[in-house]
């Protein structure tokens, strides 16, 4: 039988975690709330063209350069852009990486009741960005959680 590098991690624990992390983002406006005070806290700056004035985007806590009209959600460019599964539910996932590192994608697909797959390639993705040599804001944030 081969051993696996990863321990697996104390359920009562990881489950705890979970209500902690439930009990701060209730919903999906919570995470994108979340998201929006840590991309834009220095302000906002367009993607596109550099303007700094922006008003009020078409979805909810998204930005609109008031100068080349592009639309700045507060998703993009983050590990969350174009996410097919539910903001909060890759919350999910972000949050026990960050908080247990050597936890299974296993042990999150029976915590979450989701395909192990799904979470296997979140994770990885979430593993990758925190392997980059860049500083990440909001996994930085996701750390003191």
């Amino acid at each position: 039988m081969q051993q696996s590098n990863q321990k697996e991690i104390d359920q009562p624990e990881v489950t705890v975690a979970l209500q902690n992390f439930s009990n701060r983002f209730k919903t999906d406006e919570s995470c994108l709330r979340f998201l929006a005070s840590i991309k834009w806290k220095e302000g906002f700056v367009c993607s596109h063209c550099g303007h700094i004035n922006y008003c009020k985007g078409k979805t909810q806590y998204s930005r609109r350069c008031t100068r080349c009209k592009k639309e700045a959600s507060p998703t993009a460019q983050t590990l969350f852009h174009r996410c097919k599964i539910p903001l909060r539910t890759a919350f999910k996932i972000v949050y026990l990486s960050c908080k247990f590192p050597d936890i299974t994608s296993s042990a999150i697909s029976r915590q979450l009741d989701m395909r192990q797959m799904t979470c296997y390639h979140f994770q990885k993705k979430v593993k990758e960005c925190l392997k980059s040599q860049r500083e990440d804001p909001i996994l930085k944030e996701f750390s003191k959680i």
